[in-house]
C-alpha cells in the first residue's frame, strides 16, 4: 500500500504540472481541461468529478477495445512439470453481448489442456497502448469451457466481427471456448481507482456505442486530428512529446500523454450532458474541449 500511495502522488505530481496553467496552483483555481487524477477520495465521487464511466461500463467498454488479455490456468497433470502452478499466456479473445469473452483456442496449446482439466482461471485485459500502472485493467475470474459443435459457428461470427484477419480462416484446426460463469470483476482504473464490480450488473450493461462501432477504425482517425494540437495544448506549461488517444466513451477520452521516457494518462472529459455516440460527434465535442481549456488558459 504504501509503495503504490507514493507512486500516486508522483503521478499526481506529474499530471498537476501538465494540467494546470501558470499559477493557477497557488490560486486554487480549477484544475478543467485535460486532467486525469489517479481518483483519490473514493471511486465514486472520482467518478462523478471526472466524467468517468461507473466501473461496470468501464470493464464492458475495456473489452471491447482490447484484442488481447493475458490468461492465467493451473498447470495441469498432464504436463508432468509444475503440476498445480499458475501458467499465464497471451491470448486473443472477444467478448459477446452478455461480456463473456469467447476464445479461439489450438489443441496443442498447454492452457487448452490446461482449461480441459480445471476450468478455473482468471483473464487480466490491459487497456490498448498501456503505459504504466496510472493505466486501467480488468481481472475476470471465471470459468472456461469448450462451447459444443452446435454453438461453434455462432462463437465464430463474434470472434470475427473482432479479428476479421486473425485466425479465422483456419477456424477448422481451433475450437472455440467461452468463459460460461463470471464469478468476479476485479476493476482497476488507475492508482486509487479499485472496485469489486457486480457481475450482473456487468451483465447486463451495453458497452457505450463509440467504444464498440469502428473502436480502432475511430481512435486512428481521432489521432490523425487530434495529437498535434492536444500536444501543443499541454505543451504550454511544459514540454510535451507525444499525445495519443488510447480510449474513448460516452463521456470523454484518454489521452497518453509522453514526456521523455516517462508516460501519464490525461483525462479530456466531454460537456455534461452530452453523451457521445459517433465519431463525428466526438470530433465536434473534442473541438469545443480545446477550445474551451484554450479559453479559459488566456483568460487566467
Amino acid at each position: 500500500e504504501k509503495l503504490e500511495s507514493e507512486t500516486s502522488h508522483s503521478v499526481i505530481d506529474v499530471e498537476s504540472s501538465l494540467a494546470l496553467p501558470q499559477g493557477a496552483g497557488n490560486s486554487g483555481g480549477n484544475r478543467g481541461g485535460l486532467f486525469r487524477t489517479p481518483i483519490s477520495g473514493g471511486v465514486q465521487n472520482a467518478t462523478s468529478a471526472h466524467a468517468l464511466p461507473r466501473p461496470a461500463l468501464a470493464v464492458r467498454n475495456l473489452l471491447e477495445q482490447a484484442r488481447f488479455a493475458h490468461l492465467c490456468t493451473v498447470m495441469s497433470k498432464m504436463h508432468h512439470r509444475r503440476e498445480g502452478y499458475p501458467f499465464g499466456s497471451l491470448v486473443d479473445f472477444a467478448p459477446d453481448r452478455m461480456g463473456h469473452p469467447i476464445f479461439l483456442f489450438s489443441p496443442l496449446a498447454i492452457h487448452t489442456r490446461n482449461l480441459l482439466a480445471e476450468p478455473r482461471c482468471s483473464l487480466v485485459v490491459q487497456i490498448p497502448g498501456w503505459s504504466g500502472l496510472s493505466n486501467a485493467r480488468v481481472t475476470l475470474f471465471g470459468d472456461v469451457y469448450p462451447l459444443s459443435e452446435d454453438e461453434q459457428e455462432w462463437a465464430h461470427k463474434q470472434y470475427i466481427a473482432k479479428h476479421p484477419h486473425g485466425l479465422s480462416e483456419q477456424w477448422g484446426n481451433f475450437h472455440y471456448f467461452r468463459m460460461q460463469n463470471i464469478s468476479d470483476i476485479y476493476f482497476i482504473g488507475g492508482f486509487g481507482t479499485v472496485a469489486w464490480v457486480d457481475v450482473k450488473e456487468y451483465e447486463a450493461l451495453q458497452p457505450d456505442k463509440i467504444a464498440v462501432d469502428g473502436g480502432e477504425h475511430n481512435l486512428k482517425e481521432l489521432n490523425a486530428i487530434f495529437s498535434k494540437p492536444l500536444r501543443e495544448l499541454l505543451s504550454s506549461e511544459s514540454e510535451v512529446d507525444d499525445a495519443a488517444l488510447i480510449s474513448i466513451d460516452s463521456k470523454g477520452i484518454d489521452v497518453r500523454v509522453r514526456q521523455g521516457a516517462q508516460f501519464n494518462i490525461q483525462r479530456l472529459p466531454f460537456e455534461e450532458g452530452h453523451g457521445v455516440e459517433t465519431l463525428e460527434e466526438a470530433k465536434a465535442a473534442l473541438w469545443k474541449v480545446i477550445e474551451k481549456v484554450k479559453l479559459n488558459y488566456f483568460q487566467k
